[in-house]
């Protein structure tokens, strides 16, 4: 795909991924572009289609799934969840860097696409923190949180493969978390500017 490279942030639910990318797009206005993922799910209280997910059937994304349409797709607790080739295209067509939110099996499958992104993996400081911000969300059953929480054990390991993720950063303090966050991508930037034409990081106003 054409246009500045991707980033993928990747991490255990319930680990600040959402609210690490919305501060950057924020900050960064009309340099980042998040691709926004489709999934079979319902809508959660406060949730907008077309913003947070595009909420579509299972019928309708399967078929996408079929015909090749998305870049990577996996099931959690009997929903599908899946970025679409048009998604990030779009950002793209904008000379935009898209970010990307997904899990560890979408990692996993964006690795065998010539996507190429710079894959970040953002964790919790311990198990134990995790599951105290999960149950704090109160969105969640025992039965569903629990499995989000093992979800989260195979995902720090999988962090742990060589070459899985080219950052990691530990979301124990959350401004903290996003000027490591920000100090990454700037470093990345600087690597990349003689291979693909990033827009500059600056902040909005500047």
């Amino acid at each position: 795909m054409a246009g500045p490279r991707p980033v993928v942030c990747s991490g255990p639910s319930g680990v600040g991924k959402s609210t690490l990318l919305k501060k950057l797009m924020k900050e960064y206005e009309g340099v980042f572009g998040f691709s926004i993922s489709h999934t079979t799910r319902k809508p959660r209280p406060g949730e907008q289609n077309g913003i947070d997910y595009h909420y579509v059937t299972r019928d309708v994304m399967q078929a996408g799934i079929d015909n090749g349409d998305f870049i990577e797709s996996a099931e959690f607790s009997g929903n599908l969840y899946g970025t679409s080739k048009a998604a990030v295209q779009e950002v793209q067509s904008k000379n935009l860097i898209c970010l990307l939110d997904i899990d560890m099996q979408g990692v996993k499958n964006i690795k065998k696409t010539d996507l190429n992104p710079m894959f970040i993996s953002i964790q919790p400081p311990s198990m134990e923190i995790l599951e105290k911000r999960l149950r704090g969300r109160k969105t969640e059953s025992e039965e569903s949180l629990q499995k989000r929480l093992q979800t989260a054990k195979i995902e720090m390991e999988f962090s742990k493969e060589p070459g899985a993720f080219d950052v990691i950063i530990i979301n124990d303090n959350l401004d903290d978390a996003y000027a490591k966050l920000k100090d990454a991508l700037k470093e990345k930037q600087t690597q990349m500017q003689h291979q693909s034409p990033l827009p500059p990081m600056r902040a909005a106003g500047c």
